[in-house]
Parts: C-alpha cells; sequence; structure tokens
C-alpha cells in the first residue's frame, strides 16, 4: 500500500485565472499548459491503519491549508477504493517553489497518481486528472503532460485534462529565474474583482482554440506569440483587482525588455509569465543556446527546460 510517482510542473500557455467553485478547484473556463522537464516533484505515500495522517513537503510538515489540499486529493482516492485509511506522505521538488514555477501542479498530480497506485486503482490519465483537479486545477494538466488541455465542464466529473500533443513536439524554453513569494490562492480569489475579468472570459473561448490549433499544427511560433499575449491580459487582471496584485519584480521587466529588444534583433524569443515573477522565455529549439545567452547577459539566472511527459509511476521511493 506504497506508491510514488513523479511528475512534470506546467507553464500556463492559455492560463486560468479564478476560481468558479474553490471547492472542487474548477476555473471559469478552459486552460492549455505545457509541462517542463527536467524540473519535477517526486511523492511517495503509503496507507495503513494509523492514529493520524502525515505529510512532508522538503523538509518540512505540511499544516494547516496546505495540508487540507493534500487532503482534498487523497480523499477521493480513499472514497473510490471503499477504504478508511490513514496515510503518510513525503514529496520533493528538484526546483524552488512559490516563485511562479507550478510546484502546486506537479505536487499535487504526483501525489493523486501515486495515491491510486498505492490503494490498487488503475485509473485512465484522465480519471486522475479530476482528481489532481482538488488540489489545483493546474495539475490536471500536469497529470496528462506535454501539451494538455483543461477542458472545464459543468461539474466534477467532466472538468477534466486531456493531452493535444506529446513531448515529440519540440519547444525550447528558457527559465528566467526571479524570486518572489506569492500565494496562488490569493490570486484566484482577487481575479474576479477585476473590472477586465469579464472582457477577458469573453475572450477565452477565441484564445483557447487558436493555441489548440496552434499546437496541432506543430506551429512552435505562433504558441510562443499566443502565450505572450494571454500573459499580458491575465496579469492585467491581476494588477486591476480590488487588492492590486503588482506580482512582478524590476528583474521581470528587464527581461520582458530584452525579449523584445531580441525580437527587434530577429531572434524568436516571446516571455510568458504564470502568477507570480519568474519568467518563461519560449523560442525555437535551436534558438535556445542563443536565447539563454543573452537572458543571462541581465546578470538572471536561468534553466533550460524541454517538454515534459505525462505523470507517470515509479519504483524508488521517498521513505
Amino acid at each position: 500500500m506504497k506508491a510514488s510517482a513523479v511528475a512534470h510542473p506546467i507553464q500556463g500557455l492559455i492560463k486560468y485565472h479564478g476560481l468558479e467553485d474553490e471547492r472542487l478547484r474548477l476555473p471559469f473556463h478552459d486552460s492549455i499548459s505545457v509541462c517542463t522537464a527536467p524540473l519535477a516533484t517526486r511523492t511517495t505515500i503509503e496507507f495503513g491503519e494509523g492514529e493520524t495522517s502525515s505529510a512532508t513537503i522538503g523538509e518540512e510538515p505540511a499544516t494547516g491549508r496546505e495540508f487540507e489540499r493534500i487532503a482534498d486529493v487523497v480523499g477521493p482516492v480513499l472514497r473510490l477504493a471503499g477504504a478508511d485509511l490513514k496515510f503518510k506522505m513525503m514529496s520533493e521538488n528538484n526546483f524552488s517553489s512559490n516563485i511562479g514555477l507550478g510546484a502546486s501542479s506537479s505536487g499535487f498530480a504526483a501525489l493523486a497518481l501515486a495515491s491510486c497506485r498505492a490503494l490498487g486503482l488503475e485509473l485512465s490519465d484522465k480519471e486522475v486528472s479530476r482528481i489532481a483537479r482538488r488540489g489545483a486545477a493546474s495539475a490536471a494538466r500536469s497529470v496528462t503532460g506535454a501539451f494538455s488541455r483543461l477542458r472545464r465542464g459543468i461539474g466534477d466529473v467532466d472538468t477534466y485534462s486531456q493531452q493535444i500533443a506529446s513531448e515529440d513536439l519540440e519547444m525550447g524554453i528558457i527559465v528566467a529565474l526571479v524570486p518572489a513569494f506569492k500565494r496562488t490562492e490569493d490570486a484566484h480569489r482577487d481575479a474576479p474583482s477585476s473590472p477586465f475579468f469579464r472582457s477577458r472570459l469573453a475572450e477565452m473561448p477565441m484564445m483557447i482554440d487558436k493555441m489548440e490549433l496552434a499546437i496541432r499544427q506543430r506551429e512552435v511560433g505562433r504558441i510562443c506569440e499566443l502565450a505572450e499575449r494571454d500573459t499580458l491580459m491575465l496579469h492585467g487582471i491581476t494588477m486591476t483587482g480590488a487588492t492590486e496584485m503588482l506580482l512582478w519584480r524590476p528583474e521581470t521587466m528587464s527581461v520582458i525588455l530584452k525579449v523584445r529588444n531580441m525580437r527587434e534583433r530577429g531572434i524568436p524569443a516571446f516571455f510568458s509569465i504564470d502568477t507570480g515573477a519568474t519568467v518563461y522565455v519560449n523560442t525555437f529549439p535551436d534558438r535556445v543556446k542563443e536565447v539563454r545567452a543573452e537572458i543571462e547577459d541581465l546578470g538572471v539566472d536561468t534553466i533550460e527546460c524541454t517538454v515534459g511527459g505525462a505523470a507517470r509511476e515509479v519504483k524508488d521511493h521517498l521513505f
């Protein structure tokens, strides 16, 4: 009754912002992302007859709201298995969390898959994605991996993720690290208070369709272009909500301006920013080294990423 899983975090390409149902983590609209390897979360969970459940992330015990979200994922798995058991969970990232790299997506995806496997549930990726979504809507897309679309249905059962294209569709991704602590849940809660929120909702069906078409037609330049456009729209919402959350830092703006400058010089580079200050700089695979060197000239630390696959079970446990 023990299993481990690994999942890659996501970069939002067409991002969701705000939750229509916070308990079930149902967003207002569909979203599309790409998984970023070699960034990964490894999670081990074991079920048994103990008196209490426990969870550790890195070397820190998960408490409060953090533990509640873990229980929100494990609970449905226990109900499906018809079991009343306690659990011990350990999770580790090979990257920093809370800086806009999607740690919640890979964390809850790995947790959902490991929980299902530990209890002997052989569910499809689509079914596991529904469970992972209870922790974070982005985690559903981390389950199915590569280029995936979270389809927003009417309720819990028909809101799930499906892969659009596998990791054989290559895209160059440079992560420009800008550490700045934030709480994504606060941003989601604040989003509907922006006067521009409803306008963005009206644009989403068209943006989603354009992005899916670009992915299916393997038009990497168009994917990068649309992701940058969506970034500007999303952060316009974040900055104009009730609490006027300004998540960018001076380094964020330096990277944005450098990317624009590169394009003026004929270098295909595009920025994409999830809820945070860290910037993804997207390009063609054969231009990665050139683009990365330009970003590092700013004195910003970088990570070179490729397209990551779906969540998977592994045999090497954390405990």
